[in-house]
């Protein structure tokens, strides 16, 4: 069944703007994955949406919910420098490779590496799109490379 709103002029469909506290408690409590997302979307675009979103989330009843939409908010405001992090660490862990064997296959340091891991160090997107590719290719089945479909 889809959101409805009480006692509000606003509906689930008005943008974010006109819910007030009223419409984003409900929203929270009654409201489902594409409601928390249009929610997390207009307090990200209009930070003035802030204050009103932070009371509804302490008066909200569903705990779960309040934690999901704290983890979408803190995804969305990541920054493109702790993005390309999260990536870079992704891609390393679907290498299945120590770092020692990772930077071997790169051309460089095991330390040069963890520097990277870490954050410590930004390194170049050849180096992101390299090991983006290694993880790639340690994810595709072996037998894939010699698969004939037929028609």
């Amino acid at each position: 069944m889809p959101l409805k709103f009480r006692n509000i002029d606003a509906t689930p469909d008005s943008p974010v703007q006109e819910w007030g506290f009223e419409g984003m408690l409900a929203a929270i409590d009654r409201g489902y994955a594409r409601d928390w997302r249009k929610l997390a979307d207009a307090v990200v675009a209009d930070p003035g949406l802030r204050e009103t979103f932070d009371e509804a989330k302490d008066a909200a009843q569903s705990r779960s919910t309040v934690a999901v939409l704290d983890l979408l908010l803190e995804h969305a405001e990541r920054t493109a420098s702790e993005e390309a992090l999260d990536r870079l660490i992704d891609a390393y862990r679907g290498t299945r490779m120590t770092q020692a064997q990772l930077a071997a296959r790169l051309g460089t340091s095991r330390t040069r590496l963890n520097s990277y891991l870490t954050g410590r160090v930004t390194p170049s997107m050849d180096t992101l799109v390299a090991i983006e590719r290694i993880a790639a290719h340690v994810r595709e089945p072996a037998w894939s490379h010699n698969l004939v479909i037929l028609d």
